[in-house]
């Protein structure tokens, strides 16, 4: 591993952990100029991608994810934790989805994000919504909401 401090590939490793149920791996090192960092081993197996409503394919991105339900829960009464928890659970079930073929329809996707947000926030839920399902007037507003109310498949 080359040490991002002084470029030398002499390094010895100090510490190691098993992370995400063992399929990572956390490693300390410490370079022979002195320098310590931490790398990370991780089983790399065929992309999972995301089939676009235009039929693009793109890869998955977590990170995505996190940020439209960051964004829909913003000054929500959710914790870090809880968003994380959100977050890993659309990851694993995008990927026990499409574990045959590799790829997940995005709108499967964004179902996904939509039920496990209902389930946590309604608020955060209808503002999810509405950027995912473009919103463009008060009358879908008002219907998205009055599903909520009567528990209606949304």
């Amino acid at each position: 591993m080359r040490c991002p401090h002084c470029g030398n590939f002499d390094d010895k490793v100090i510490e190691s952990r098993t992370l995400a149920n063992g399929e990572a791996i956390r490693r300390r090192r410490e370079c022979t100029c002195g320098y310590r960092f931490t790398s990370y081993e991780r089983i790399e197996d065929k992309p999972f991608m995301v089939v676009k409503r235009d039929g693009r394919r793109e890869p998955f991105d977590r990170l995505k994810i996190e940020k439209g339900v960051k964004r829909a829960l913003e000054k929500r009464p959710v914790s870090s934790m809880q968003i994380e928890s959100l977050v890993n659970d659309v990851e694993d079930q995008a990927e026990i989805l499409g574990r045959v073929s590799h790829e997940i329809n995005s709108k499967k996707l964004g179902d996904l994000v939509l039920t496990k947000i209902g389930e946590m926030d309604k608020v955060a839920y209808v503002r999810f919504a509405s950027v995912y399902r473009h919103f463009e007037n008060p009358d879908e507003f008002v219907r998205e909401i009055k599903k909520l109310g009567t528990g209606e498949e949304v």
